[in-house]
């Protein structure tokens, strides 16, 4: 599977070999963190679309996690995000940490 990308303002796409997955991102109904070996986050619309992604892949890119951020805020306020609040609360903490952790390894502070 091949990085997400943002294909547009509240689109967020994922290619595999066999297929390409699109979610709009600013009209979210649930966000799930699975965890396991490979740990995913699991993205699905309110048209019943849905993409996984390595939360890693957001870490690589703070643009992508930035933008995801802005257009979950939008799915919250507009009312479609049902449920997932605490799940990326949990990746946004995940990432704060590796950056932190990141930013001492090449500073000389670990």
């Amino acid at each position: 599977m091949s990085a997400p990308r943002l294909s547009g303002a509240g689109w967020l796409q994922s290619r595999s070999l066999l297929r390409t997955r699109t979610v709009r991102t600013d009209l979210l109904v649930s966000v799930r963190c699975l965890d396991g070996v490979a740990q995913r986050l699991v993205l699905r619309d309110a048209f019943g679309e849905r993409v996984e992604i390595d939360p890693q892949v957001l870490v690589a890119n703070p643009e992508l996690r930035y933008r995801l951020d802005e257009d979950v805020h939008k799915s919250e306020a507009c009312g479609s995000l049902l449920c997932g609040k605490t799940a990326l609360n949990r990746v946004a903490e995940r990432i704060d940490r590796e950056t932190a952790r990141t930013v001492f390894k090449v500073s000389g502070l670990e």
